[in-house]
Formats: C-alpha cells, structure tokens, sequence
C-alpha cells in the first residue's frame, strides 16, 4: 500500500525535531552534525535568531498580498541583491526550479523581442537545474528523464569541459549557454575560473545569453556571495535559492536589464514569489552575509575544512579517493558505495549529502566553527573505520 507521503525518495529512518546551529536533534536527544545543511539550504544554521526575529516580527503584521500591489520587503530584497551582484533586476520565485525556469524564459524571451530567431539553451552534461519538465529536459540525465517524455525541445547538450564540442554546439538558434560555476548534484565539480572567462568571452562573440545556476553555489557557499566573483566573469541571467532563505522558501532568477528587456507585465508571473515573509528572512540573510568578517570566516573555516577532509582521504585509502570543491561546498570521491559512508555517518551522528560521481557532498553551515569542523572529521574517520572493519 503506498504512504500518505508519495514515495518518490529514500529517505533515511531518521527525522529530527530540533535545530540550533549545525546540530540537529532527534525526538530521544540524540544529536547529529549536520553537514549537509538541508542540501546547503540552511546556511546561517538552524534556528538563526536573527532570521527567527525577522520571521516572527513579519508574521505578526502581514503574511501574503499577492504581486497584484508592491511588497515593501521584496522591493528592499531586490535592492540589497542589484546592489552586491551584477543585476539590475530580480524576479523572486518559491524555489530554485522556478528560478532556472525564469531564466530560460527570459533568454528566449529576449531573443523574441529582439528577433534574433534564437530559442535553443546549450547545457552540460553532469548538470542538474530542478525537476520540472522544463528543467529535467534542460539537464538531459536518463535518470531524471526516465519515463517522462516526450521532453521539452530546445535544449543542446554537451560533454563537461569538452571546449570543442561546445563550440561546435553553437549555432544561428543558440540563444544561450547554462551552466553551474560548481556542479552540486553532479559530484560538486567546480569549473576552472579561465573556462567562465572563455564561455564570457564565446557568448560575446556570438551574441549568446550567458545564464548561472548559483542554486547551490551561491550565497556565500564558495567564501564569495556569489560563486561567479571568483573568476570575475559575470552573467546576464543567475538563478538563486537555497541559502538565500536560510530555510525559507525562497528563490530568485537575477537579471541585467539588457537580459530582461523582453520581461513586460504580463510576461511572467507567480503567486507566492516575494511574498513578504520570505522577503523577510532573505532580507536578513542578506544583511548576515554582508556584514564585515562573514565571508573572511567561510574563507578562514573552509581551509581548514580542506586540510582536514585531505587527511582523511590520506588516512583512509581504500574508503576515499580525492576531495574537491570551492569554500564549504566540498565533494569527497569515495571508492567504496557513496551510500555506505552516508549509512555509516549516521552511526557516528554525522550527516553528509550523496552526490553524483560517487561523492559525498560535505555542505556546511557557513557558521560553523573550526571545533565543528574538527569533530565532524573525527566522525567521518570513525565512519571509515567501521567500513574498513567489515
């Protein structure tokens, strides 16, 4: 017989009933150290109490007016992220699909109006950017696609880092190329700061919309606020989400305003988007992660983050293989099954995210400490051990 909840994941025989910080609690007190952060959801942690006060002040007054008249909280949200980031412009969206699929729409969009006859996306393979329809056939995977045709058309996919395939992708309908700064689902696969110059540089010469997905990436995950300022390299379109509500739902597609020139009222649209109690909260997770000294302590703690996680996989050969990453978004290739070191963190009261590529995903709160990172490489070395010992 199937569960009230549609069973569409695995989950674990877990679930918790507390949060503070980078600890989550079970109904018995059991305490485990998140490391996943929700899928890098939580960034300040759980139960922030700035984000608790500026929840709890918004609800007490207004909770939803819909987009039909101005939300003050949205219109400040959007100002604090034209005025840290290259957009001009935000549309504000529940999710991080809803972001991705903000952006493809503005692309073709924008090619409408101009009448450049391009409606095509160039996309890599490894990529993921949400589960609607629109978005599992943007990242072509048979594992997300399966069973869901047929497809939504218009989306070119090419090999990871294959520059001459990419090049030969492009063509009179390419309207533009999509692409994570750090794959995440994928096995968190940064792209070197020299490729995002060149894909600027290709989008330049032909004309083409340069689209970021920083779902994952973003939002102080890398030591920057937004992964692109690494390589300089900005976008005209960057979907957001995740980390930029803290735990709330709240997402945001981030544009120039030559990207948006096609987006006149009546174009798009959502419900709940920028409602004012998500605003709220991503208003004050802006104003965390601005503050002097926020993006120096990611810098400062995911260094040592690195160093240790690299004395794990030297301690423990035939269990690990590699790490890689960017800031706190950090990937550990496994030799063994990724599942098996998830499993076995469980037993040490660690919690780590699967990625592809048989990763595991180390996803912090970007508030945790060196004493926090030190006690979740002692757990991740016991759940080595214990493998080892089979």
């Amino acid at each position: 017989m199937i569960t009230p909840v549609l069973p569409t994941y695995a989950r674990a025989p877990l679930s918790f009933v507390e949060g503070e910080g980078p600890w989550l609690m079970t109904e018995d007190g059991t305490r485990y150290l998140d490391m996943g952060a929700g899928i890098a959801v939580a960034a300040l942690g759980h139960a922030h109490p700035r984000l608790i006060a500026a929840l709890d002040k918004q609800s007490r007054r207004l909770w939803h007016t819909s987009n039909l008249y101005e939300i003050p909280n949205q219109t400040k949200l959007a100002e604090m992220l034209v005025e840290h980031t290259f957009a001009d412009t935000v549309f504000f969206t529940n999710s991080g699909t809803e972001a991705t699929e903000a952006a493809v729409k503005m692309a073709r969009k924008y090619h409408a109006v101009k009448g450049t006859g391009r409606d095509e996306i160039i996309t890599f393979d490894g990529s993921f950017h949400g589960r609607t329809l629109g978005m599992i056939s943007a990242a072509g995977a048979e594992k997300l696609t399966n069973g869901f045709g047929p497809l939504l058309p218009g989306f070119v996919h090419v090999p990871f880092g294959d520059h001459d395939a990419l090049k030969a992708a492009i063509t009179d309908r390419t309207a533009a190329i999509m692409i994570e700064p750090v794959q995440g689902e994928g096995g968190i696969v940064p792209v070197p700061d020299q490729c995002l110059k060149g894909l600027r540089d290709l989008c330049d010469e032909h004309g083409i919309l340069l689209i970021y997905d920083e779902i994952q990436c973003g939002v102080g995950r890398t030591g920057k606020l937004f992964a692109y300022e690494w390589s300089g390299a900005a976008p005209d379109i960057m979907a957001v989400a995740k980390g930029i509500g803290g735990g709330f739902p709240l997402g945001a597609c981030l544009a120039t305003q030559e990207a948006a020139t096609g987006m006149t009222a009546g174009t798009h649209g959502t419900t709940y988007g920028g409602n004012p109690l998500a605003c709220a909260v991503g208003c004050e997770v802006m104003s965390v992660m601005t503050e002097d000294g926020f993006l120096d302590h990611v810098n400062e703690v995911s260094g040592h983050l690195r160093q240790g996680l690299e004395g794990l996989v030297a301690s423990h050969p035939d269990i690990f293989e590699l790490v890689r990453g960017a800031g706190l978004m950090i990937g550990v290739k496994c030799k063994v099954p990724n599942m098996d070191v998830v499993n076995a963190g469980y037993d040490a009261q660690v919690l780590v995210i699967p990625g592809g590529d048989n990763v595991i995903r180390i996803l912090p709160p970007l508030i945790v400490t060196r004493e926090n990172i030190d006690d979740a490489v002692r757990r991740l070395d016991q759940a080595a051990i214990a493998l080892e010992s089979r």
